[in-house]
């Protein structure tokens, strides 16, 4: 098994504090904040991380699902909206969409679907995030 890491460190209240997110790799950290999060204040949040995470996965995920099917990709790029809002008096994430183009030689559309959604389907952060409404937008270029 395979464990990854971050932590986060929060200062002051809900709305007047602020907080710092890292990766345990080292490769991002960065500042966080109630206007970052919930305006469009500077630094990140927690469902933008959330995002890059999702469409990494989703990303790899699909390319070895061509490959398993027979094609290799040459490029796919993927971006995750993941969208919060106020339900029942507090926040939920309550969607994701996921738009993603790839190139990918050899390929017709029909199966490109079909391999698509079948990523989308097992890739583990899609599984993680099951209780969220996650829709696929995906092209063929």
């Amino acid at each position: 098994m395979i464990t990854r890491t971050a932590n986060a460190r929060w200062n002051g209240g809900l709305k007047d504090g602020n907080g710092t997110v890292a990766l345990g790799s080292g490769a991002f950290s960065g500042q966080y904040s109630f206007t970052s999060r919930f305006e469009n204040g500077v630094g990140t949040n927690p469902e933008e991380l959330i995002g890059a995470a999702h469409a990494g996965c989703f990303s790899m995920a699909f390319a070895g699902a061509l490959e398993r099917a027979g094609f290799k990709a040459e490029s796919i790029a993927t971006t995750a909206k993941v969208s919060i809002d106020k339900v029942d008096g507090g926040f939920k994430v309550v969607r994701i969409d996921l738009v993603t183009e790839a190139k990918v030689p050899g390929i017709d559309a029909a199966a490109f679907q079909e391999q698509a959604q079948g990523a989308k389907a097992g890739c583990p952060i899609s599984k993680a995030l099951a209780a969220v409404d996650i829709t696929l937008d995906a092209r063929l270029v």
